[in-house]
Order: C-alpha cells, then structure tokens, then sequence
C-alpha cells in the first residue's frame, strides 16, 4: 500500500500507539489501514450418498478438482457464501446445514469455513468457474488430483464423519509444509 485510501496522500508504516504490529499509516489523516485474513467459505453439497465436486476452470490450481467455495462478499453470511458458491460453480441450489470445519491457513492469510450442504437436485453443470462438475463417491475421490490441502481434510473430515454416523466439527490449522506431505 502506497497511498491512503481516505484522502490519498501517501502512507507510512510503522507500529501505531498502543498497537504490537506495524501497519500502514496515514500522516497527513491519520488513518490507519488495517489488513485482515480473508474468508473463504464453502459446502459439500451431497446428493443421496454422493458428493457434488468441481474441477477449476480459474488460477490457481487449474485443473484441479474442489468442492464449492470462494471468498466471502461483503454484507453475506458464511453459509449465503456457502451456497451463493456452489450456485456459482456448479448451478445447483442447496440447503446449508451444520459447520464442518474452520481451517486457518495463516501463511497464506485465509480463513476458511466449511459446510455440510444438500443438493435440491441431481442436475449440475460447469460454469464459467468449473470446466466440469461430477457427483462422486467417496471411493471415486480423485484425491492425488485436490485442489488445496484445505479442501484435502474438509472431505476426510467429512467422509470420516459419516463413516461414523455423527457430524463433528472440526479445527484445523494448515501450515506450507502439510501439502507437501499429503502429495508424497
């Protein structure tokens, strides 16, 4: 950041009075710029005992294959993202349930927020944002071929859940090492 966002003068950084962190500050108003995580949010849209994915037809990870989820607009909710995403990327309405998992991805910035969500209809299809959608078993997961690590422990977390019959939520907090393991 280079100029200041309320009257455009340019900015300095430096630690505020009673702050820890520096953060981008206006001399000339006064203004200090805050910078935040952003929220992804998200759901695992099922269909009976199927899983709704997508492959990613955007950067990065194309190619990739995901479940529904982008970032949070202003003056939504999570679980409105939630499924304002999965209408984005698949075309397929859903009823948001119960939170899965938050996943904080600090290196990054994100924060991520995962739903469980049922699909009102079988029918979906690719969108500017999915070059092809799929309703999957959890024995068809491509799972050498996930998009993010995120998206890697939401299914476990939701395929283990199911496998015993409850609907946990689940933590968890993701460091720039933890892909690499999952890929060897």
């Amino acid at each position: 950041m280079n100029f200041c966002n309320h009257c455009g003068q340019p900015v300095e950084r430096r630690v505020p009075a009673g702050d820890h962190l520096p953060r981008h500050i206006c001399p000339h108003c006064g203004y200090i710029h805050y910078q935040n995580p952003k929220v992804v949010t998200g759901c695992i849209p099922v269909w009976k005992d199927k899983v709704l994915l997508c492959r990613r037809a955007i950067k990065p990870r194309l190619g990739y294959w995901t479940f529904p989820a982008g970032y949070l607009e202003m003056g939504e909710t999570s679980d409105q993202g939630a499924a304002r995403e999965t209408l984005e990327e698949t075309g397929v309405e859903v009823a948001v349930g119960a939170l899965l998992a938050v996943i904080n991805v600090p290196h990054i910035s994100q924060i991520y927020m995962v739903y469980r969500a049922r699909a009102h209809s079988a029918a979906h299809h690719p969108t500017l944002e999915s070059s092809e959608t799929d309703l999957v078993s959890e024995a068809d997961i491509p799972w050498r071929e996930i998009a993010f690590p995120t998206i890697y422990h939401s299914l476990k977390f939701f395929f283990d859940d199911r496998s015993a019959g409850r609907e946990d939520f689940h933590a968890l907090d993701i460091h720039p090492d933890d892909w690499m393991k999952l890929r060897h």
